[in-house]
């Protein structure tokens, strides 16, 4: 989730009026087709809250990037949908506005039950896909650990109810973990990395069998985390560094590590963390972008959500474009970059969709996936290795969090 303006573009979406990738090649097709393919990070929960947003509707204007038709054309297989708290709302209210995105989740699943379910686990995903009428496999990811209010026991509760990966922080450094996001702000206490509550965050997580996220985090946090945790972590929604140079993308000694952790990094889509030009080029236009954004506000003001919500997308489309949005090719390089200083085995997707403002040129919605494997195909990739890129990477790491898992709460149950 990466906010400019955050009351007023928090859910912008890139321009969505292209048409269906009918570029793609039979043999990419068929190889998108054929694979299990998780995203792991959708920040769709804030328009099923804020907007009353309902993933089996469409708008006309394409705004947004994730629902359930586009889904479908995409052929996601799994989603983690993203439950963000703002660090702006009142302070003790962080866990009641996570268990209101949670349950706007919950109501999705329950509402387009042919389509949705709730995954649980690994094995949830899989049976998800199996069998003629496929479901989308659906799951959430605390963005953010603020959300949990400095107590483990609303840890325990977001897992219980669902919640399978804790993003450690978000733009802003909790009590117990620095974050990338606020690294030059004087105002904010630095920790060095995690606090000793933090690693007790990190042990509790692997107990659980919720996926230890490093998006987000302070590099001296993310190191700190490899010296932690028993079970392999996740970057939801994080890129190169070595191509882009933002705080929040990965160094190659950090891409090393997850991979000697056994852990995946999620590549992310938005444009200002995947091209340096465009980052630029949007930071040039900011004063002139925040007043036009505060005059659709102005115009809108007594407007419901979703109008609001849709004022701003077309306002944002053309700011969009002004800046150049990056090719496909440059997304395509992160994935590229990771695969071969980590791996193959620890690189996968984490768009950040419905939680960015701009995305590369040709992925303008979920459904145009099919897209980033044609792409690969082109660069030479196999079957094999895309079926792991997709999703099976993503897959292995859960699956090993949760045997992982077993191993501690046995171990715990004998030591009582």
């Amino acid at each position: 989730m990466n906010r400019f303006v955050l009351a007023a573009v928090s859910l912008l979406g890139a321009p969505v009026l292209a048409a269906e990738p009918s570029e793609v090649s039979a043999k990419a097709r068929a190889i998108h087709e054929s694979a299990l393919i998780i995203d792991t990070h959708l920040d769709t929960p804030l328009r099923m809250l804020d907007e009353g947003f309902d993933l089996g509707s469409t708008s006309p204007e394409g705004v947004g990037h994730v629902d359930l038709a586009r889904a479908r054309a995409g052929n996601l297989g799994a989603g983690f949908f993203s439950i963000w708290v703002s660090p702006q709302e009142p302070a003790g209210r962080y866990t009641h506005r996570a268990l209101r995105l949670i349950d706007a989740v919950l109501q999705q699943v329950e509402r387009h039950p042919e389509e949705m379910v709730l995954a649980l686990s690994s094995k949830d995903i899989v049976a998800a896909r199996s069998g003629k009428k496929k479901r989308l496999a659906t799951l959430m990811g605390v963005e953010g650990g603020h959300a949990i209010e400095d107590d483990l026991g609303v840890l325990r509760l977001f897992y219980r109810l669902g919640v399978r990966y804790m993003t450690l922080t978000w733009s802003n450094s909790t009590g117990w973990a620095d974050s990338s996001g606020d690294l030059d702000d004087p105002k904010v206490k630095r920790h060095g990395g995690l606090t000793d509550f933090g690693r007790d965050v990190v042990r509790e997580m692997n107990r659980l069998g919720m996926l230890v996220d490093v998006s987000h985090v302070a590099d001296a946090t993310f190191f700190d985390v490899m010296k932690v945790t028993r079970a392999p972590v996740i970057a939801s929604h994080s890129s190169a560094r070595a191509l882009a140079n933002h705080p929040r993308n990965m160094t190659d000694d950090m891409l090393k590590a997850v991979a000697a952790n056994g852990g995946v990094v999620m590549v992310n889509f938005y444009a200002a963390f995947i091209d340096d030009d465009f980052r630029k080029a949007s930071a040039a236009m900011a004063p002139e972008r925040k007043a036009a954004f505060d005059a659709v506000e102005a115009r809108h003001a007594n407007a419901d959500a979703a109008t609001r919500f849709r004022a701003t997308f077309l306002e944002n489309a053309a700011w969009v474009e002004k800046a150049k949005r990056p090719p496909l090719e440059v997304l395509i390089n992160h994935i590229d970059h990771i695969a071969k200083v980590a791996g193959v085995a620890h690189v996968g997707l984490g768009s950040d969709f419905d939680g960015i403002d701009a995305t590369p040129q040709g992925i303008d919605s979920v459904a145009d996936l099919p897209r980033i494997t044609e792409a690969l195909v082109a660069r030479g990739y196999t079957r094999e290795q895309l079926h792991k890129i997709l999703g099976g990477n993503l897959l292995r790491v859960f699956q090993e969090a949760e045997r992982v898992s077993r191993e501690l709460r046995a171990a715990s149950a004998t030591n009582r």
